[in-house]
């Protein structure tokens, strides 16, 4: 049997990956990514050449036949996101699940290393023992749900947002009249930015400065 290594990749500074992880990527026979285009900038920044082909949530169960052939046949597998850990809200998971279910003996290792998710929290200033990842919210079915939920929740809620979204779930915890939340964005990059405040305040600050109402957003919100 092969072996599936998860491979978690830099959420932005390319500085940001594991010696572990670099082994991990040129040993491998070949690397699925969520897109190409984005892991080859990594492996070119560290002049690894592998065999590259997408693997992104509309090809995954596709493909999924297709590397549990290489896995049978001795291949080492490498599955990565554009960025941060695969199969956090990114795709992966239905690979993964059916790979264990096909192929019970197969080792699935796990390479650990920046998440977005872990990164924030660490700055938010919280003592967090316990808390509630949500992902990103339904945009219609279900999303009401789901902010009710984060409005009696005695523990933080962790959500990630889009920046054509942002606005609009801003606003919605406005009317949630919820206390405090804390607002990351292009974690490690340039433009790093960490907002806190009441969500009118946060609001107010992103339709002043829209220039910044940019990246993937992580948002924490304080019961």
């Amino acid at each position: 049997m092969g072996k599936l290594s998860i491979v978690a990749t830099p959420i932005g500074n390319l500085e940001d990956i594991t010696l572990r992880a670099l082994r991990t990527l040129k040993e491998c026979d070949g690397i699925y990514a969520e897109d190409t285009r984005v892991i080859s900038k990594l492996l070119a920044w560290y002049e690894i050449k592998k065999p590259l082909q997408r693997l992104d949530s509309a090809t995954e169960i596709k493909k999924a036949d297709e590397i549990i052939t290489r896995l049978e046949a001795g291949e080492y597998v490498v599955l990565v996101s554009d960025a941060g850990t695969p199969c956090i809200s990114d795709p992966g998971a239905r690979l993964v699940a059916q790979v264990r279910e096909k192929l019970p003996d197969v080792e699935i290792e796990a390479v650990p290393g920046p998440s977005a998710l872990t990164a924030t929290l660490s700055i938010a200033g919280l003592n967090v023992t316990e808390f509630t990842f949500l992902g990103f919210l339904p945009h219609k079915k279900g999303r009401q749900t789901a902010l009710k939920k984060i409005a009696v929740s005695e523990i933080p809620i962790v959500l990630y947002e889009s920046p054509h979204r942002i606005l609009k779930l801003l606003k919605e915890l406005e009317d949630l009249h919820i206390s405090r939340i804390i607002i990351a964005r292009e974690l490690t990059k340039i433009h790093e930015e960490t907002v806190s405040g009441t969500p009118t305040e946060v609001l107010t600050h992103f339709a002043m400065h829209t220039e910044s109402i940019r990246g993937e957003f992580v948002v924490i919100v304080k019961p």
